[in-house]
């Protein structure tokens, strides 16, 4: 498709460090090693901001945490090739637009990309080229009670995201699918993880920030 070859073509000429994909279930604690880093490096990640048809959560900021559009708004965006990914969950659509990430790269920072499975294999058709990270809770058992402890779930949607948590966590064993999958047992070892494995881009984009 014409629109495809545009959006590869867009991201192969992106140049700085290269992105970073999280994946992994809700609850597996993705949201709070993001804000670590983008609290412990300030200027050097920026997170994309994907687009929903979900409705806000409490303390929610459009803009911010997502950009919350009507299923129409998505749709034609998607029709019109503008998303590197997208995807439907518990009647929601959610996805990533490559207008999103140029906004990151062209503040010359690392670009983080919260996505899920669908997502994942969706980008590795692109020449976007990111470092692939599974982040996955220890036990069902612990997302579980994590899930539950948010309250913020209707007993049927926490059985939804129970159950695609069990799919999540069996096909992320895939070969090759990710650069590395971090259990998420102890938070502190969580994140030294998930900074090692990205120290050489770090080191990249405070370098090209001195420069």
């Amino acid at each position: 498709m014409i629109w495809r070859r545009f959006l590869c073509s867009a991201l192969r000429i992106m140049t700085g460090p290269r992105p970073v994909v999280l994946s992994g279930p809700s609850g597996a604690g993705k949201s709070t090693l993001l804000k670590k880093l983008l609290k412990d490096y300030e200027n050097v990640f920026g997170f994309s901001v994907s687009h929903t048809t979900r409705q806000p959560r409490p303390g929610e900021v459009n803009g911010k945490d997502y950009h919350y559009v009507t299923r129409e708004e998505m749709q034609k965006g998607i029709d019109a090739g503008e998303f590197i990914e997208h995807a439907e969950f518990s009647g929601n659509m959610y996805g990533t637009s490559k207008a999103a990430i140029q906004a990151v790269q062209a503040q010359n920072q690392i670009c983080i990309l919260d996505v899920d499975l669908q997502g994942v294999k969706n980008i590795k058709k692109t020449d976007l080229d990111p470092i692939y990270i599974s982040v996955q809770p220890p036990s069902i058992e612990t997302l579980e009670k994590r899930l539950r402890d948010r309250q913020t779930e209707t007993e049927e949607s926490l059985q939804k995201r129970l159950n695609a948590a069990c799919i999540d966590m069996e096909l992320s064993k895939e070969p090759g699918l990710f650069n590395l999958i971090i259990v998420n047992n102890d938070l502190e070892e969580a994140y030294s993880e998930l900074k090692e494995v990205l120290a050489e881009e770090i080191e990249k984009a405070q370098g090209s920030k001195k420069s």
